[in-house]
């Protein structure tokens, strides 16, 4: 007879609940999305999907389409009104005995959960403070995947030092990303002219070690909206302390201002001028980009 335990119960392997057998369970087998809404609309929702449909393709899930997401993401949106919520949804390809090849008849598993915001204003003002970690993931981030355990363990030991986000940094000691975010410094740039001229916008650029964040596009799109020229390169750990500004970006919270960085405050400790008019910029974006 072929058992299975759940707790302290124990069942007949046929007897267990399809859940439990989730390929997501077993392998993390699956794709992932999180969108949000801002005052009842929802924000670049064909950004995201768009995304959705590059990370199910990459993993080789087939079997539902990125319409029918849509469809039921706008369905239970408009079941839940609620005006500032967070959008999580993911597909796995599907339930069935824990192999790593025997998949291919799996119906895909759908899956999600729309939860109300916290409100950021006291981050959003006063700024956060981050702490550098080493980039253990694997070498597919720019896949939205359900592997996570990386990111899980250095967002935990940034918040045992008291930090709202671990800044992942690689073999070469570049800052790749946050833990579940996008980073930014704005940086002095002798050769920057426009409206702000002396300095610039600076992230990582986009590759397989790098989610391409759709908040990290409209980051970019506002800091062109304002005249701030964007240069897309890494940066070492030493570059992002002596920068003018640091901030993060992330769809739930879009921007917010870092002042410490492994416990050093940046500049002088408080959110700085230009990020603060980038907020002002990425609110004109959501303003016209929600549906």
């Amino acid at each position: 007879m072929q058992l299975a335990m759940i707790q302290n119960e124990l069942m007949s392997l046929d007897a267990v609940p399809q859940s439990y057998l989730d390929r997501a369970m077993y392998y993390g087998d699956g794709v992932y999305e999180v969108i949000r809404s801002y005052k009842g609309h929802i924000f670049a929702l064909d950004d995201h999907l768009i995304r959705f449909a590059n990370s199910l393709k990459a993993v080789d899930i087939h079997g539902i389409s990125v319409e029918t997401v849509k469809q039921r993401v706008l369905e239970a949106f408009e079941q839940a009104r609620i005006e500032n919520a967070k959008i999580y949804f993911h597909v796995t390809r599907g339930s069935g005995p824990r192999d790593p090849v025997e998949a291919n008849d799996l119906p895909p598993n759908f899956y999600l959960t729309i939860t109300e915001l916290d409100d950021t204003v006291l981050e959003k003002t006063q700024g956060l403070s981050v702490m550098t970690r080493p980039d253990l993931r694997w070498k597919r981030c720019d896949i939205k995947s359900l592997n996570l355990l990386a990111n899980v363990l250095a967002r935990r030991e940034a918040d045992r030092q008291g930090c709202s986000e671990a800044i992942l940094v690689d073999e070469q000691g570049l800052i790749t990303e946050g833990s579940g975010s996008a980073f930014f410094g704005v940086c002095c740039d002798p050769s920057a002219q426009g409206d702000w001229p002396g300095s610039c916008l600076r992230t990582t650029a986009l590759g397989l070690n790098i989610l391409p964040s759709v908040t990290r596009k409209y980051v970019i799109k506002s800091a062109k909206a304002i005249g701030l020229h964007v240069v897309e390169q890494s940066m070492t750990v030493e570059e992002a302390k002596t920068s003018q500004e640091l901030f993060i970006a992330v769809t739930t919270r879009d921007i917010v201002p870092v002042v410490q960085i492994d416990g050093q405050p940046v500049n002088d400790g408080r959110p700085g001028e230009v990020t603060q008019a980038l907020m002002r910029a990425f609110q004109r974006f959501i303003d016209v980009d929600s549906v």
